[in-house]
């Protein structure tokens, strides 16, 4: 898998995990609207229509350098997240040129 995919999975997934917590928040760019916007796209069963623009903007505003220290965390895993569907959810908001993780 390529590491840019990598990168914005790892992003998705913790969007979604934090926006579980229900706490008023912000993550590497993203705020709780956001989160919570993405969180249907990156789990199961998720919508077969685009995601919404709420999602795609908050997302295409993400610091996905932020996004590199969570990269080989547990915590995304905990929250139910699909990683296919994750890693489709940049793809379907159209975002690119995000950096990538060193390994």
């Amino acid at each position: 898998m390529e590491m840019a995919l990598k990168v914005k999975i790892m992003a998705v997934v913790i969007l979604v995990g934090i926006a579980g917590i229900s706490i008023a928040m912000e993550m590497c760019g993203v705020d709780e609207e956001g989160l919570t916007a993405c969180k249907p796209w990156v789990t199961k069963p998720c919508p077969t229509e685009m995601p919404p623009a709420t999602c795609c903007n908050k997302l295409s505003n993400a610091d996905f350098s932020c996004f590199c220290k969570y990269k080989n965390s547990m915590l995304l895993s905990s929250f139910g997240i699909d990683p296919d569907l994750a890693l489709a959810l940049p793809v379907k908001c159209n975002i690119t040129n995000t950096p990538t993780c060193s390994s």
